[in-house]
Parts: C-alpha cells; structure tokens; sequence
C-alpha cells in the first residue's frame, strides 16, 4: 500500500515507520522540514518525503494524490487552551481536505482514552478532532483511544521514572489517585499495524490498554519495587493545578507547557470502556505494566532508545524554523574558539565528542552545567534534565540536554549544537576534528553567541571569567577522556562515567 505518516518525526511515527516498510509497504513522510528528518539506512528504497504544514493548506498541495491509507499522529501536548483547542481542529480540517483528493480508503488516528463526563482541554480536544476527521473524510476512520504509553523515551514513562529515582518522598496533588490502564508501546505498535486494511476496523474506535487498571500512585510504587527501590507517597488536597504543573516541572525532565497539560489530563480517569474492546477485531494479549517497564529499562540499558518524547519540538523552546540556523553566521557574533592539537586515533577522540552531555557531563565543571541547567528551569526552560536519546549516538535533530543537535557528521568530524535554553541571544557550540599536514589532528571548539541588544552583551560579558575556566579544561578533557593521565581529573566534583561501550549503570 501506499501510505501517508504524519508526525514522523515524533515518538510513536520514529517506531511506526520502520514496521510498515518492513511490511512491504511505501511510506510518505509528512515532515514540516526534511532538514530535520534524518531517514532510517536500510529503508530509503520505500520511502519518500514531503514537506508541509498542516496549519498551512497551501502547502499540502504537492502531497501525493495516490494514497491507500494515512496515519494521523499529529498531537501537541504543549498548547494550551483556546488556541491549542482551534488550532488542533484547524490541522485535522486541513487534512481531511488533501485526503478528500486522494485515493485514500482509511485513516488511523491514535488518540486518548476519554470516557470521563469532565474532560480536560486536551481529552477535549482530541475528541473533536476525531470528529472532525470522522465527519470531514471520504475515507474510513479507524480511531485507537490509549492511556498512559509506557515505553523507552516516552513522556508519561521518563516523568514516572524521574519521580521514583529521584524523591524518596514524594508529596503528591490528588490526581495521582486518578484510574489509567497503561499499555506498553510495543502494544500500540502491534494495534498501528494490524488494524491497517483491516475490514473489521474500518469506521470504528476502539479503546486500547493493557491488563491492569491502576492509579498513577500504584504505578509509582510498582515502577519503584521494580528498581528495588523503596518510596513513601503522602496525598495532599491543597496542591492546585498549577501549584501540581510547578512541582512536576521542577522534579521532573518535562517542559511547564507539557507538565500543565498532563496535570490538567491526569485528573480524569482514563481507563478503557469494554463496549469499544478491540480485542474481537484484533485478539491480541497485552503486556502487563510491570513487564512493560522491564522491558523499557532493558531497551535503556541495551542503549536501543529508538525514539523520544523530547525528539519533537514541543519538548523545548525551539523555533520551528531552527534549522535554518544551520550554518553559524559570519557577523555580529561574540565567539570563544579553542584548538588543540592532539597525536591519539581521531576516531576516539570524535567518539568523546559524540558522547558530550547525558550521563557523560560536559567534561569540566560540571557543577556549573548544573547549576545553568537549573536557573534555565527557574526561568522556564527545559533545563538538563532532558538528557540525550543515546549515550553514544546522535542526529540531526536530537536533543542534548539544553541544546539541539543541527549537524552530526561523523565523516566530516563535525558536530554543531543549537542553545534550546533561554538566552537573550542566539548560541551555537560546535567541534570539528581538523587534519594537520604532520599526521596529527587539531579539535577546534568553538562557542559563538548572537546577542540581542544590550542584555544580549551584558550576559555574555558576565560570563567570560567561566568560559576561561569552562571551555579550555573542556577541550583538554576531551581530547584526553579515556586516557589513565586524564582521568582523575575528568569532572571535578564528580565521578567518571563508563566508556561508550558499556552499558549505563541502572
């Protein structure tokens, strides 16, 4: 068949994407910029894409007119309210007006569990667009209703694991008594595909969830007793809403705009109505939620994050526009620039610098990262919290702690980053490995800042005694990580990370 997938560059399109090529169907993209959209090796053959913006209906016209069937993963959990609300219906209004063009005989749309009378904004409106596209389309609707997705990488997974690992006590708001039935996303990815031309699922909705109904406070616990840990929960009354947003905020690796709009959803119970049971159309046993999580920490520990929740640019502050920052510019700029010449393999020193940020610290000081990683917090950024998709790999796109990868090109030896976290400027940090006419390399390191006005100048002066400090011990460690004379003084004031090849302690 030939397919359409929308939201290819999120969590669940990453992992869709692959499955349908392997069953032998064409899949086309639809990526708003296919700078960012870095394909999987192997699976070129079969798949094409196509830029466009569903809030733009003008630039869905040179989408294919010759489509079976379209996957419509298009979610946004970082608006709020009324414009979200409109702007959610606008993109599913758009769409069904380019499908209305096409051959297109089925539509998928993977949305959430909303049986709850008192919907929250987003329940809300995940409910309309299904509507929409129910009512808008010549296609059949198939709608998949899940809850709570627990996965590697996703949002509702990395927050829980944040609050166990991280708060042997936790003070918690009353939703975390609110009833879910989570479903691992090897499940969703078993439902995505098997209710594809699939007669018995054509104009229906059915709701999706795995065997154990629980309140989020039980999945704490279970989530807990799984890392053989042991956790205390006290439920207060006197958490409101946004005083809830604030504290998941802060704890956790979730964006505010993300944190309001799953406190708001995480007040209605989601838990699947067994008059929409899929399992007649497709029979199919789902993972209970413990062997969902071990397996997600396996998928962690093995280093095979496919996808996740910070993938998308609603995780951060990015422009959308952002790869056009691509090239760093030539004026205008305020740049720290460090070399140094080294005699070691070129190949380790590239892996050192490919495995910047994360678990591995960024080198020197890595206090200091902190401590900007939680004023960015304090000012609503995303903070370092988000940490990196791989300990050793990266692409286009990724994010790294407060940054976002623009280049990774291990050919040409260069790796350009993007600031995500709040500035009053633009920033850019980028490393190349230079050749030298002797036979040895040079790393350059090179911070450059864009300043906006006065503040813009002001900041970056203020700093300058740091980045002394910071980006010269940075670039000697780097060259130097993983040899015995540079190791004791890798991080002051932390410990040594494991070597990329070995798997991340749990």
């Amino acid at each position: 068949m030939n397919i359409l997938l929308t939201g290819a560059n999120g969590y669940i399109g990453q992992r869709l994407l692959p499955l349908l090529v392997e069953a032998g169907h064409h899949v086309t993209c639809l990526v708003r910029d296919a700078r960012r959209f870095e394909l999987p090796p192997g699976l070129r053959s079969r798949i094409s894409v196509a830029e466009g913006d569903l809030l733009k209906p003008d630039s869905l016209a040179s989408l294919p007119p010759d489509i079976d069937a379209a996957y419509y993963l298009v979610h946004s959990m970082s608006g709020h309210d009324t414009d979200f609300f409109r702007l959610e219906q606008e993109s599913a209004r758009n769409f069904t007006e380019y499908l209305n063009r096409t051959a297109c005989r089925q539509v998928i749309y993977l949305s959430g569990i909303a049986n709850d009378r008192a919907l929250s904004v987003h329940l809300r409106s995940r409910k309309a667009v299904e509507k929409t596209l129910r009512q808008a389309t010549t296609a059949q609707l198939t709608v998949l209703r899940a809850s709570i997705i627990i996965g590697s990488g996703s949002a509702s997974f990395e927050i829980i694991r944040d609050l166990v690992e991280k708060l042997p006590v936790m003070v918690t708001p009353r939703w975390l008594n609110s009833r879910c039935q989570p479903i691992g996303i090897r499940d969703v990815m078993h439902y995505l595909t098997t209710v594809l031309d699939n007669p018995a699922c054509l104009g229906q909705s059915f709701d999706i969830g795995g065997p154990d109904v629980l309140t989020y406070r039980e999945m704490l616990l279970e989530l807990a007793a799984a890392r053989g840990l042991k956790r205390y929960i006290i439920t207060v009354p006197v958490l409101t809403p946004r005083l809830s947003s604030w504290w998941l905020y802060l704890v956790t690796s979730t964006t505010f705009s993300l944190a309001q709009s799953l406190v708001e959803s995480l007040r209605n119970d989601t838990v699947a109505d067994p008059r929409r049971s899929i399992a007649e159309a497709v029979p199919h046993a789902c993972m209970p939620y413990r062997a969902a999580v071990e397996l997600a920490f396996q998928r962690i520990e093995q280093n095979e994050v496919v996808s996740s929740w910070s993938d998308a640019l609603s995780s951060g502050v990015m422009p959308r526009n952002y790869m056009d920052h691509i090239q760093i510019p030539q004026h205008g700029l305020l740049t720290d620039r460090q070399t140094l010449r080294f005699t070691r393999p070129p190949r380790e020193v590239l892996q050192n610098v490919w495995s910047i940020g994360g678990e591995r610290g960024w080198y020197k000081v890595d206090w200091l990262w902190r401590i900007r990683g939680l004023l960015d917090k304090l000012v609503g950024g995303v903070g370092l919290r988000r940490g990196r998709r791989s300990p050793t790999d990266l692409r286009a796109g990724d994010p790294l702690d407060f940054w976002r990868v623009l280049v990774a090109d291990r050919a040409g030896r260069r790796l350009l980053l993007y600031a995500e976290m709040k500035l009053p400027g633009e920033a850019w940090l980028q490393f190349r490995i230079l050749p030298n006419e002797d036979g040895s390399h040079t790393l350059e390191q090179l911070a450059a800042f864009r300043p906006h006005g006065l503040a813009g100048r002001l900041y970056w002066y203020s700093l300058v005694p740091f980045h002394f400090i910071i980006f010269k011990g940075m670039i000697e460690n780097i060259v130097h990580y993983g040899t015995s004379a540079a190791q004791p003084q890798l991080l002051p004031g932390t410990a040594p990370h494991p070597e990329p090849s070995a798997p991340p302690a749990p």
